[in-house]
C-alpha cells in the first residue's frame, strides 16, 4: 500500500445512486441447494424464484401463526 495517493482528480459520489437497493446474499447448505435445483429443473424455473416461492409461503405461514 502506497503511503498517499492522488486524489486531485476524483469525482465525490461518482457510484452512488439515490435509490440502489442492496440485494443481501443467501448461502444455501451444498445438499439443499442440490435439491432444490433439482426442483426447479423439474419444474421448469430458476433456483431464485422457487427459493423465493418457498420463503415467502414460510412468511405466510409464520405470520399465521403469530
Amino acid at each position: 500500500m502506497r503511503r498517499e495517493y492522488d486524489f486531485s482528480k476524483a469525482v465525490r459520489g461518482k457510484f452512488y445512486k439515490k435509490h440502489a437497493q442492496l440485494r443481501m446474499p443467501v448461502y444455501l447448505d451444498a445438499a439443499l441447494q442440490k435439491k432444490l435445483a433439482g426442483i426447479a429443473d423439474k419444474k421448469g424455473k430458476a433456483i431464485s424464484d422457487l427459493v423465493n416461492e418457498v420463503l415467502k409461503r414460510d412468511v405466510e405461514l409464520i405470520e399465521e401463526l403469530t
